[in-house]
Parts: C-alpha cells; sequence; structure tokens
C-alpha cells in the first residue's frame, strides 16, 4: 500500500502512535506505567545534532536521557525520550505498512530496553537487536 508524500508523515505516525499504545497495553503494570512515562516522538529522520554524535543517517529510532536506574538514584539530569525516525522505518519496511507497523513495534521496544537499563546484549537477548 503506497502512501503518497504529503499525506505519508500523518499517517505513518497514526500508525506508530497506536503501535507503540497496542504495545504498552501488553506490558505488565509496572513495565507499563514506566514505559507510559517516557514521550514517544515520531521524526522524518533524525537531525543533524544526532548525526553529528555519530549515529547513522538511516537510524530507525534513539533513546535518550536517563535510564529508569539512573531516575531512581537521582544521577542523570536529562528526561527520558524515545525518538522513532518514520522515514527511515517506512524505507526498511519497503513501504508496507504491516511490516513498518512491525518494525514499529521492534525499535520502540529495543528503545525501551535502554530505558528499562538493558544494553546491547540484553537486547539482543531479547531478540530485540
Amino acid at each position: 500500500m503506497g502512501l503518497a508524500g504529503g499525506v505519508r508523515f500523518p499517517r505513518l505516525a497514526e500508525i506508530a502512535v497506536q503501535a507503540v499504545a497496542a504495545e504498552q497495553k501488553k506490558f505488565p503494570p509496572e513495565i507499563r506505567d514506566a514505559a507510559r512515562a517516557v514521550p514517544v516522538h515520531c521524526d522524518h529522520l533524525p537531525s543533524e545534532e544526532v548525526q553529528a554524535d555519530g549515529f547513522p543517517g538511516d537510524l530507525l529510532g534513539l533513546f535518550t536521557g536517563s535510564t529508569r536506574v539512573e531516575e531512581q538514584i537521582g544521577g542523570h539530569p536529562a528526561p527520558p525520550q524515545i525518538f522513532l525516525y518514520l522515514d527511515n522505518l517506512w524505507d526498511y519496511a519497503e513501504e508496507d505498512v504491516g511490516v513498518f507497523r512491525e518494525e514499529v513495534r521492534l525499535t520502540y521496544l529495543h528503545e525501551l530496553g535502554h530505558y528499562l537499563g538493558w544494553n546491547e546484549d540484553d537486547l539482543a537477548a531479547r531478540g530485540l537487536e
């Protein structure tokens, strides 16, 4: 199903928000509450600043800010946030809405895992690499 450029981003953002909300409903209450406290932003692409920090232009998602553990011990002052880069996810999904929805879900879970304090090995062990 192709989406025209002018309506693509709003429609992709709507799909992404729905996918994230559906995933959050599956979490146990403790994780659900923590997950809902982390804002999820839908952007077209990683910003120039993100790329200047060494992240690739085709990045699918990014977690920034305090992890849950850092919040609990008061260590990191930046608020946690998750960014989903919808143009990259759409390209990765080869413009297939079903694949896009699944990639949003996996990318969200991966980035939420970082918030929960999981490193790349922990994420890989959970199938979220």
